[in-house]
């Protein structure tokens, strides 16, 4: 086995697939620092500096050695190089560091390769993930001849980068195409107990030997760290972070989830985790059969319409019903409610139109069996969930 970077007792490290590199199981994620998405990028106010320091000297303290950002995660970049570098001095071979970014050249990949280094004081990234393969249209361009994946291996070879990978919110066949290039070392993707559709992605890329890092499983998982009364009694003892985590590493084909860890209780919920040596026991299992006895309160709820996410409706049909299922059998409605709103402002990260009676009217009804009310549970889902935007009225 490779020396482990940073490794303390009570926290679990995994081979990070082909990369060779032992991560721990837990990754600390860069998205949601004070202030992070203001600009100018390299501006750090005094409270978000205090914040990150206080967090990074935390998670090392906890055995973490994964520490990930983004071009997109706003100061995200110039924070960790502030205090990595600068107010901890922690030696570069104590971590592993990631970041990512999307250009859709070779010559602005390059160019954003280079600010990120100096944004994140370093010689070298560990690992290097093409941000976003969300849909077939990026999957060609990020991965064309003379683009900019090929790029990013022009740099492996250099020693910029270290290992190449992709992140992705993508329909799993996009995910599955995107591993089957053979171009990445990595995949960065959405898998929790509350969204299992990935799973067939997450096998793929342990049979091609990648790295599986998880996407935000307390956020995006379900907002967890806000979950229902119904879901928390469900989890005793564990917390609904502590089990969805320990049902995500269960999967031995999964090797770090990214923890959007901002304070000191955060820490002390996650050593809950690895609080004993088996991942998973009869306490997990029953805590599971609970949680999927939940589905019995719906009928329809075994119904995902994946075979309509082309629907001319241009809803996002099979997410509406994934929000629709959780705010029905779980109680999870502010989760559904945070997620449904998204629809419509995010692109390609978040794509389709809300289930609104005149998109719903253009459904296309031919792939659904006949005992399911489609357009009814569009229409209520809808109903629920949508949240009209506030708009302060124009003066005259």
């Amino acid at each position: 086995m490779n020396k482990i970077r940073n490794k303390k007792p009570g926290m679990e490290y995994r081979r990070f697939g082909k990369t060779e590199k032992y991560l721990s199981a837990v990754t600390l994620g860069g998205m949601r620092y004070k202030h992070g998405g203001r600009e100018p990028k390299n501006e750090i106010p005094a409270d978000t500096l205090k914040q990150a320091t206080e967090v990074v000297e935390l998670a090392m303290s906890h055995g973490i050695n994964h520490i990930e950002s983004a071009w997109g995660y706003g100061k995200s970049e110039n924070i960790y190089g502030k205090v990595l570098n600068e107010e901890l001095k922690i030696p570069r071979h104590n971590y592993h560091l990631m970041t990512k970014g999307n250009p859709k050249t070779a010559a602005d990949m390059r160019k954003m390769v280079e600010a990120q280094l100096k944004a994140l004081q370093t010689d070298y990234l560990d690992f290097y993930g093409w941000h976003g393969i969300n849909n077939e249209e990026l999957l060609q361009k990020s991965c064309a001849s003379k683009g900019p994946v090929e790029e990013l291996h022009k740099m492996k070879e250099e020693g910029i980068i270290r290992h190449v990978g992709f992140s992705t919110h993508a329909p799993l066949h996009v995910i599955t195409g995107a591993i089957g290039t053979g171009l990445f070392e990595f995949v960065n993707l959405h898998y929790y107990y509350f969204d299992q559709h990935n799973l067939e992605a997450v096998e793929k890329a342990a049979a091609n030997d990648m790295g599986t890092f998880i996407i935000s499983p307390n956020d995006k998982g379900g907002q967890l760290f806000n979950a229902p009364q119904k879901v928390k009694n469900a989890t005793l003892p564990l917390t609904p972070i502590q089990w969805n985590a320990r049902f995500c590493l269960h999967n031995r084909a999964i090797h770090t989830l990214s923890f959007g860890m901002t304070e000191a209780a955060h820490f002390e919920e996650m050593k809950g985790i690895f609080a004993s040596s088996k991942l998973w026991s009869n306490t997990e299992q029953k805590i599971k059969d609970k949680l999927d006895s939940f589905l019995n309160k719906d009928p329809y709820s075994f119904f995902e319409g994946f075979d309509l996410s082309n629907d001319p409706s241009g809803i996002n049909i099979p997410a509406v019903l994934r929000l629709r299922k959780l705010w029905k059998c779980y109680d999870m409605k502010d989760y559904g409610k945070y997620r449904y709103k998204i629809f419509e402002n995010k692109g390609h990260w978040f794509p389709g139109l809300k289930a609104s009676k005149s998109n719903v009217e253009k459904v296309d009804c031919s792939k659904v069996p006949g005992e399911i009310p489609l357009k009814k549970m569009l229409l209520e889902t809808h109903e629920e969930l949508y949240t009209p935007e506030f708009r302060l009225a124009k003066k005259e």
